[in-house]
């Protein structure tokens, strides 16, 4: 297995790299940090900026991120990592094929074809819970609502933040986001903005704009320098095309330099911090890693309602344990899929939110005892 070693920022790089090592300066941050006047306003076309101070969360969040301890990885370890997934994934993939081609029989004029598992975060993260509600939430069909919504229009709120000229609100921001959105051919949401009544958009609004208010509330300006890039895709395709691990991360800060890692990957979060928050991430290093071969340096979960990161450096193991995880689940998956067993059944608090909950005793007495404790 490949090595890991700790490097340190180059100490000849000019202002600009130090911006994309999220450093404000390597030699120490000057006295009155400067940031645009705008939340992602861009600088000027004189370079100008115009100097305000960051809020004490603000200075946490870039201190925490600024570090310039920067991994290095040997360069051999995301191709290891790939065929490690490869050669494990071969037998799920083969039953999988045999399982989808018996059930999409082609006919006598057509040739034969093949749908490839998609795998996501999501999906891993619900079969290794309760496998009972992983399979009655694939049978449900996905329908666009203001919740489902309301995250894509955010980023898409701070994309446009970068580049914005002048002072935008957050709601001048969120506007910009859902007009271009609707206008957008190839946005899987754009049908459900083209069709929205008065109520339901302004409630869109109205949520996606406390999202966006949150985060620039608590997070320092975006610098172009950073080369942040919103709802960044990342995907694998293994086992002959078969199996595809897939993914969009919500914010993804910096590069990397060779073998040495500088990326940051941020997922945004309302609510209360979950186990599975941190899984989620860290299924996003390892296909950053297979799709860059450099891992990234850091996961940052990003709550907004509190403003707190929890933040994780990246390492080796982590990316091989996130890989045999990643392994197993797509094996349940497909047991699962083709029938092969029966799926089990865990209570927990997503039973809150289960398709099933009015008609799983066991999810109801759980409830149950849990309003009542």
């Amino acid at each position: 297995m490949s090595g890991t070693t700790s490097g340190d920022g180059d100490p000849g790089a000019g202002p600009s790299d130090e911006l994309l090592d999220l450093n404000l300066l390597e030699n120490g941050p000057p006295a009155t940090p400067t940031a645009p006047a705008s939340p992602g306003a861009p600088d000027r076309a004189a370079g100008a900026l115009v100097e305000e101070r960051l809020t004490a969360t603000q200075r946490s969040l870039l201190d925490q991120l600024g570090t310039t301890d920067r991994p290095r990885f040997d360069p051999g370890l995301g191709p290891e990592l790939r065929h490690e997934l490869e050669t494990s994934l071969q037998g799920a993939a083969e039953a999988y094929d045999q399982w989808w081609t018996a059930a999409n029989p082609p006919r006598d004029d057509e040739e034969p074809r093949f749908d490839p598992l998609f795998v996501s975060k999501h999906k891993i993260s619900q079969v290794h819970g309760c496998e009972t509600r992983y399979l009655a939430d694939e049978q449900e069909a996905f329908t666009w609502t203001v919740a489902t919504a309301r995250g894509i229009v955010s980023h898409k709120a701070i994309e446009l933040s970068i580049a914005w000229r002048g002072q935008p609100t957050p709601l001048d921001l969120v506007h910009g986001a859902i007009d271009r959105l609707e206008s957008d051919p190839y946005a899987r949401v754009a049908e459900f903005l083209q069709t929205l009544d008065e109520a339901t958009r302004a409630e869109l609004m109205a949520q996606a704009n406390d999202r966006v208010a949150a985060f620039f509330d608590g997070f320092p300006p975006l610098r172009r320098q950073w080369r942040p890039v919103t709802e960044a895709r990342v995907r694998a395709d293994l086992a002959d095309d078969r199996i595809v691990l897939s993914g969009k991360v919500d914010l993804s800060l910096g590069y990397a330099r060779g073998d040495e890692a500088g990326r940051v990957l941020l997922d945004m979060k309302t609510g209360a911090p979950a186990p599975t928050h941190v899984d989620d991430l860290r299924f996003y290093a390892l296909l950053e890693t297979l799709k860059s071969g450099t891992p990234p340096r850091m996961l940052v979960n990003y709550y907004l309602d509190g403003g707190e990161a929890r933040t994780e450096a990246v390492t080796e193991d982590l990316l091989w344990s996130t890989a045999q995880r990643t392994v197993d689940a797509v094996g349940k998956i497909v047991e699962l899929r083709t029938a092969h067993r029966e799926p089990n059944l865990k209570v927990g608090p997503a039973c809150r939110w289960c398709v099933l909950r009015e008609t799983c005793d066991t999810g109801r007495e759980y409830l149950e005892e849990l309003a009542a404790s």
